[in-house]
C-alpha cells in the first residue's frame, strides 16, 4: 500500500510538471498605468488566450513602461526579443511609413467611423504593411480621439494655441500637425512628458479624456482641456513577428481573434467610463472647452494634407469606404 502511495505521488508530480513544461509563458508590455484602459485591453487578452488555449499560454502584462519605452517595445519586437506589446499608433510610421495615414488630423469625425475603416479591409491591409519590420499587428484597440490640455490659457480656436509648448508623441504627421496650428511642438515619449509638465518645461500635451483622467492630469498644471479630437488615436495589440510565427496555425487564429475581442470589449469600456471621467476632471477645477471652433482647426491643418501626398490614395479610399 505504502509503495502504491509513493507511485501515485510521482506520477501526480510528473503531471503537474509536464502541465508547468506546457505553459508557454509570454510577456506584453504596455507605458500605461494599471487603471489605462490599455491594462482592460491587455487583461481581457490574456483571459481570452489562455482560455482558448486550455492554459497553454499565459501572458503576463507589464504596464508602467517596465519594458521599455513605445518605440524600445517595437523595436524589441521587431527583433524578436519581446514578445507582445499594445502601443500608442504614434510611433508605427517609423516601421511602416503607410501606417502614418492614420495620423492625419481630423481624419475621422466619429469613433464608428474609425471602427468601419479600422476592422475592414483597409484596416487589415495597414497591418500587413508590418510585418516587413517583423511585427504582427492582431488588432486595433483604442487610444481614442485626443485632445489639447494646458497650463496657460483656455484654447477656445486654433489661434489660441499659438506658441503654446506642448509635447506631442514621437511622430513627424502629429509634430507637423501642431507645427501648423503654430505649437512649439515638442516630441516627446510619454514617460518624460509627465515630468517635463511637472516642472513647467513644457505647457501642455495632447491625449484623450481617459488619459488626462488616469494620469491626474491636473496635478500636472494642466488647468485647460479642449475637446477639439483632432486626431483619432489607435492602439495596436502588437506582437513579434518571429513570436506569431512560432504558433501553430490554430493558435494563431486564437491569438487574432482574442485581440479583436480584447479590443471591441477595451472600446466599449472607454466609452462606458468617458462622461465619469470627464466629469472627475472638471470637479478638478479643470476648466474644459466642449464645443471649440473645430472648423478653425480643420483650416489650420490643411497644409499637412498637402505635406503628405503619400496618403492621398489611402485617404481616397478611407472617404469612399465612409461614405457607403
Amino acid at each position: 500500500m505504502k509503495k502504491l502511495t509513493v507511485m501515485l505521488v510521482l506520477m501526480l508530480a510528473l503531471c503537474v510538471s509536464a502541465s508547468a513544461m506546457a505553459e508557454t509563458v509570454l510577456q506584453l508590455g504596455t507605458t500605461v498605468n494599471e487603471q489605462d484602459s490599455f491594462q482592460v485591453a491587455a487583461e481581457k487578452f490574456a483571459e481570452l488566450v489562455a482560455e482558448r488555449t486550455n492554459g497553454e499560454y499565459k501572458i503576463e502584462i507589464y504596464p508602467n513602461g517596465t519594458l521599455g519605452g513605445e518605440s524600445e517595445m517595437l523595436d524589441s519586437m521587431s527583433m524578436g526579443m519581446l514578445d507582445m506589446g499594445i502601443i500608442t499608433s504614434g510611433p508605427f510610421v517609423n516601421f511602416s511609413e503607410d501606417m502614418g495615414v492614420l495620423d492625419m488630423p481630423f481624419l475621422f469625425a466619429s469613433n464608428e467611423e474609425a471602427y468601419k475603416v479600422l476592422d475592414g479591409e483597409i484596416g487589415k491591409e495597414l497591418l500587413a504593411t508590418l510585418e516587413d519590420a517583423g511585427l504582427k499587428g492582431l488588432a486595433y484597440a483604442e487610444r481614442g480621439f485626443r485632445n489639447v490640455t494646458n497650463s496657460v490659457r483656455p484654447v477656445t480656436n486654433a489661434a489660441d494655441l499659438a506658441g503654446l509648448k506642448l509635447r506631442v508623441m514621437e511622430n513627424e504627421v502629429y509634430t507637423a500637425t501642431f507645427k501648423a496650428l503654430n505649437v512649439n511642438a515638442v516630441p516627446m515619449a510619454w514617460s518624460e512628458a509627465l515630468t517635463a509638465m511637472q516642472q513647467g518645461t513644457i505647457e501642455g500635451e495632447e491625449n484623450p479624456i481617459n488619459v488626462i483622467y488616469s494620469y491626474g492630469l491636473w496635478d500636472y498644471g494642466q488647468k485647460y482641456v479642449t475637446l477639439d479630437r483632432h486626431s483619432y488615436a489607435t492602439a495596436i495589440i502588437t506582437m513579434s513577428l518571429d513570436k506569431f510565427n512560432e504558433l501553430d496555425e490554430a493558435t494563431q487564429e486564437i491569438f487574432v481573434q482574442a485581440a479583436q475581442e480584447a479590443a471591441e470589449y477595451e472600446r466599449a469600456w472607454v466609452a462606458d467610463q468617458e462622461a465619469g471621467q470627464l466629469e472627475t476632471i472638471k470637479s478638478n477645477g479643470v476648466e474644459v472647452v466642449e464645443e471649440p471652433d473645430v472648423d478653425s482647426f480643420r483650416e489650420a491643418v490643411q497644409p499637412v494634407y498637402e505635406a503628405y501626398p503619400q496618403y492621398a490614395d489611402y485617404i481616397a479610399r478611407i472617404n469612399a469606404a465612409l461614405a457607403e
